[in-house]
């Protein structure tokens, strides 16, 4: 009972508008002195804090970060798109399809749904509103694709998973490929039949095409070199971050020439403080699941799902309601670091490999990205077209449908998310 009245006074204190982080933390603080009084000195506190982000991994952060927004900013961005529609702008959907491709081969680049919106996003819509595009149609595709972003490597929010849970960052990046290339594909055929009335591309010459292709070609190396790197334990995903960002400068400012000092001051500025309030987010979180854990929380929730079922599969569908009904209310960094301590323990009672739900768990989240009230893509895309959020949540309602499929695979079938990983890195 006593857990109930301090996870519902978190939410509460959400709901009062309190930055995600000083929630965390006074909730966090409340429910320790409640339960145990002067016990704990305040400098567990700050110890339990600091602990949270003591972590080599989380360098891939900024370094995740710096490589989108170098990519929006060198003109990489562009010749992605440039690329995509010279392949795919004939096909029955036109732009809806450019937009889908564009968003995988970036989403090889930059770890986080929000960069593919706010960046290639802008790209994206203008050239479908040139085209005679209608604005429902162009955010709900490109909100839609960008879902793609965190589940294809590299990516943030397995970057965190994977830390707080303790599971491999390599095999959590490797397992997301081919769900990644599934909700492409499944997006893909759902624009192939509902955006049948849309415009589309003349299919361009032979030369126009190679043109474009030997644009791209650079920057579209970067997740081979990347996966390929991990795959075969060059380097580390840490390291695939370091390699990641040097590439983009390299390519932004000394081959294409489009980035100036000016520019990359700016750029550094920007990701300092989004890494500040992501690692001030974890810091917090990692309190708030200590204090949780330490009140038995995952105890508790174990006990109560297996009186349910201790079915792995019963389970995970359980947690996929739980976990799309978080995604609407709550941001996907702060949910995986409040979730992770308290979900891992029971998943891995019932025999869930940590790596498979690490994908559910983050697929589930990118779903909440586009469904209202708090989803972060819909309001992202309502201040770059004009649009409400909730108009473009119900154009967006027909592109969750192959996403929410895709779910479903995954949840039912591991190996979809585990068989690169063993395949790379041995059976666990």
């Amino acid at each position: 009972m006593e857990l109930v009245i301090f996870v519902g006074f978190l939410i509460l204190l959400f709901l009062t508008g309190l930055p995600v982080a000083f929630a965390l933390g006074i909730a966090g603080l409340v429910s320790m002195f409640l339960m145990w009084g002067n016990a704990i000195p305040l400098g567990v506190v700050a110890q339990r804090v600091l602990y949270g982000v003591n972590s080599f991994v989380l360098l891939a952060i900024p370094l995740f970060l710096l490589t989108g927004k170098l990519m929006n900013a060198g003109g990489i961005t562009q010749r992605i798109f440039r690329f995509a529609r010279m392949l795919v702008g004939h096909w029955s959907g036109g732009l809806g399809q450019v937009n889908i491709l564009a968003s995988m081969i970036f989403a090889g680049m930059s770890g986080l749904a929000t960069a593919d919106t706010a960046g290639l996003g802008i790209v994206e819509l203008k050239a479908m509103r040139e085209a005679g595009y209608d604005d429902e149609f162009s955010c709900a595709i490109t909100g839609a694709s960008a879902t793609v972003g965190p589940i294809i490597p590299p990516s943030v929010p397995l970057v965190v998973y994977g830390i707080l849970a303790s599971a491999s960052i390599g095999r959590l990046l490797i397992g997301g490929i081919i769900p990644g290339i599934l909700v492409g594909a499944a997006l893909m055929i759902m624009t192939a039949f509902y955006g049948r009335k849309y415009p589309r591309d003349k299919k361009p010459p032979m030369g126009e095409l190679l043109k474009a292709f030997k644009e791209a070609l650079a920057p579209g190396l970067t997740p081979f070199i990347l996966i390929l790197g991990m795959l075969s334990g060059i380097f580390t995903a840490t390291e695939a971050a370091a390699i990641a960002a040097t590439y983009a400068f390299v390519l932004s400012f000394f081959v294409y020439r489009e980035l100036s000092l000016r520019e990359l001051w700016r750029i550094l500025r920007e990701t300092a403080v989004e890494t500040a309030t992501i690692t001030f987010i974890i810091a917090c979180a990692t309190f708030y699941g200590w204090v949780l854990i330490r009140g038995r929380a995952p105890i508790v929730l174990a006990e109560a799902m297996t009186s349910i079922s201790t079915s792995p599969l019963v389970v995970l569908l359980l947690l996929n309601l739980f976990l799309l009904a978080i995604g609407c209310f709550m941001e996907t960094i702060a949910a995986i670091s409040i979730l992770v301590p308290v979900l891992v323990p029971l998943i891995t009672k019932v025999g869930i490999d940590p790596v498979h739900f690490g994908l559910v768990m983050v697929l589930n989240l990118m779903i909440g990205l586009l469904t209202p009230p708090f989803g972060m893509s819909l309001f992202i895309l309502s201040r770059v077209s004009g649009l409400s959020p909730l108009r473009i949540a119900r154009a967006s309602l027909p592109f969750l449908v192959p996403i929410l499929v895709v779910l479903a695979l995954i949840t039912v079938f591991p190996s979809l998310v585990t068989f690169l990983p063993n395949l790379a890195f041995g059976a666990k």
